[in-house]
């Protein structure tokens, strides 16, 4: 019987670089699995790609190990932030209320 095949991407964006590869693989193959079979572990030797958080479009996957791929979806890797985004908003509005009251005065 002939294995049905699948086209898919992967992304990973790092600090001074971003890669993304095309590559085909057999229907039914699981998001941790199309990830170690991808290559991108050799080009960034940095990422843990057994544990590390994934999506697909944008929509972080909470089974990577089970969750089957389909024809077309590009898995994105994500990184660790560096900042909370919230916490710099507020530093943020602190710094432009500062900044209004001081030009008040």
């Amino acid at each position: 019987m002939v294995e049905s095949l699948i086209d898919v991407e992967v992304v990973y964006a790092a600090i001074d670089r971003q890669r993304l590869l095309a590559f085909t693989v057999a229907q039914g193959t699981s998001v941790r699995a199309a990830l170690l079979a991808s290559g991108i572990g050799n080009e960034f030797p940095e990422l843990d790609l057994t544990s590390c958080p994934v999506g697909i479009f944008g929509k972080q996957v909470a089974d990577p190990q089970n969750r089957v791929l389909q024809a077309g979806e590009r898995i994105e890797i994500y990184r660790p932030l560096l900042a909370d985004p919230k916490e710099i908003r507020r530093q943020r509005a602190a710094k432009a209320a500062e900044a209004k009251r001081q030009s008040q005065v």
